[in-house]
């Protein structure tokens, strides 16, 4: 292809093209040559990109492409509706659908823990393989608790935060290979399970319970929630389901996990909030573990309330027509 000749031949509809996008009102017949030259120029720039590199070109047309199709299809001002859907209705509706899978997750998780808790407290010689020198240390005396305040508080909040999602993350995103999850899971259980057996070896199991409990109510439901619908993911290309290909299951899938993503991404902040506000404070045990559970009473009546209500009214989490993008065909 000649392509000085075709540029040549083309320039004059070009020139056109950008002098209408440029223009705040059009008549119906500027409109109508509006639409004609975009698709005109949408089939220009497909020629282009196939015969030729030139990377100057390339751009021009893209972004004379964009303007068109912004003045063509007008512009999209910002709308709180879908953030608010989201919350109201998206994202229970993904919770309350997956919920078999995190809450067999978190039944599972938690008895666990507490068999581990339960048979290292009564194994010290374990403990200290696990971990030398740690019965000698002053881990369950003092440093347990200096954990929690060791750093200023809302760096402490990011900090965990910042973990909690990486955790949270590794077990949505290896869950389409199932066995990765299990990994990360019996990794942290084992690391709760030798930390709780340690402090009740040492006497201080109350003390385990009133700072791991104001913020683990809703941080551990949060990696389980992770997990469930990681391992859901996984499990939608073994087990497909009627009149659906292994492709189009995974990807359903997929897409539900990054919605629940999104949810977790508020989870974890504010599980990372009581963690560096709440459970180093000065409050009494009492009112700490009482604020982190019913922060997570909050969260299952959203998720299994609000949820339930949400998939009974026969809500979907598409988004609605009028926040998709509107395809405009090119000749």
């Amino acid at each position: 292809m000649d392509l000085d000749a075709y540029v040549s031949e083309r320039r004059g509809e070009w020139n056109r093209l950008e002098a209408l996008t440029r223009r705040r009102r059009l008549d119906a017949h500027e409109a109508d040559e509006l639409v004609l030259l975009y698709q005109r120029a949408a089939t220009h720039l497909s020629v282009v990109r196939s015969h030729s590199p030139d990377p100057i070109l390339l751009a021009f047309l893209s972004q004379l492409v964009l303007a068109a199709r912004s003045a063509v299809t007008g512009g999209r001002r910002f709308s709180w509706q879908p953030v608010i859907r989201f919350f109201t209705t998206t994202l229970p509706l993904e919770l309350y659908r997956a919920r078999r899978w995190w809450l067999t997750t978190m039944v599972l998780n938690v008895l666990v823990v507490g068999v581990l808790i339960v048979y290292f407290s009564g194994r010290p010689d374990l403990i200290e393989s696990f971990s030398p020198g740690v019965l000698s240390s002053t881990y369950a005396s003092d440093d347990f608790v200096d954990y929690y305040s060791e750093f200023q508080s809302q760096n402490f909040a990011a900090q965990v935060w910042t973990n909690n999602a990486m955790i949270a993350g590794q077990c949505l995103a290896s869950g389409v290979l199932i066995l990765p999850v299990f990994y990360v899971l019996w990794e942290n259980m084992l690391g709760l399970g030798l930390a709780g057996g340690l402090m009740i070896y040492s006497g201080h199991g109350d003390t385990f319970f009133t700072y791991i409990l104001p913020h683990g109510f809703l941080e551990l439901t949060s990696i389980f929630v992770a997990a469930g619908v990681g391992l859901r993911t996984g499990w939608a290309w073994i087990a497909p389901g009627p009149h659906r290909t292994r492709g189009r299951a995974l990807a359903d899938r997929a897409r539900a996990g990054m919605l629940v993503a999104l949810g977790l991404v508020v989870m974890l902040f504010v599980a990372g909030l009581l963690e560096a506000y709440l459970t180093p404070s000065g409050l009494p045990d009492a009112v700490r573990i009482g604020v982190g559970f019913l922060v997570w009473v909050a969260f299952l009546t959203y998720a299994l309330g609000v949820g339930s209500a949400a998939h009974h009214r026969g809500e979907t989490t598409d988004l609605a027509p009028e926040h998709t993008v509107a395809e405009v065909p090119t000749a």
